[in-house]
């Protein structure tokens, strides 16, 4: 099954976000640690123009650290302006190249979270529909590049407001939005969760 439509919906409502944006909201800090509003645009759409060689010798220069690959990507992308990153998201819509892996499911489940690293701290929330998270949820603990289920073996997650739940052990209830950026190790939303599982969970965000 394809997840590629649904990729492509999560971009389409990104680039309804980006067009709002001020100068201001567009320097503001993200989630991510150290990187602006702008810059998780950059990293997000970073990939999109590489062919299996390029990205070949970015993972050799960074040492096959993906932290080091992306702060790498992300300096030769660091002086597109906001006007050219969103014209860039119009050629890419639908995501290429790595991004568009496992049939979409890297494009959906990274941009969902990117997307939310830009609105939590920007106060700007909104519903994700459910045909879209329950994958994510499902991408997000066992992509490569995440293995967001170490940070919750051992409990049971339990969305409360979508049918979804994963796992054994002491519950860990919550919004699917908040369970899914736990997962991806995004320690804000860590405190939105309850349940006896909870503080195993937090400590291991918080590590």
């Amino acid at each position: 099954m394809t997840l590629m439509p649904l990729a492509r919906a999560e971009r389409e409502e990104l680039r309804e976000l980006l067009v709002t944006l001020s100068p201001e909201q567009w320097r503001a800090p993200s989630l991510c640690e150290g990187w602006s509003v702008q810059d998780v645009v950059a990293h997000l759409l970073g990939y999109e123009e590489l062919g299996w060689g390029q990205l070949a010798q970015r993972f050799a220069r960074g040492l096959l650290v993906v932290d080091r690959v992306n702060a790498l990507r992300l300096r030769e992308c660091s002086t597109r302006t906001p006007a050219e990153l969103i014209e860039l998201l119009d050629d890419h819509l639908t995501p290429t190249g790595l991004t568009a892996g496992m049939g979409g499911a890297i494009g959906l489940t990274d941009g969902m979270i990117h997307q939310q690293d830009i609105r939590r701290p920007l106060g700007l929330p909104r519903s994700i529909p459910a045909d879209r998270l329950i994958p994510a949820l499902r991408t997000a603990l066992f992509a490569p590049t995440l293995l967001g289920v170490l940070r919750v073996r051992d409990v049971r997650l339990v969305a409360t407001d979508i049918d979804w739940s994963f796992g054994r052990g002491p519950e860990v209830r919550g919004a699917g939005e908040a369970i899914l950026m736990t997962v991806a190790g995004r320690r804000a939303a860590v405190g939105e969760l309850s349940g006896p599982g909870q503080p195993q969970v937090a400590r291991r965000v918080a590590a």
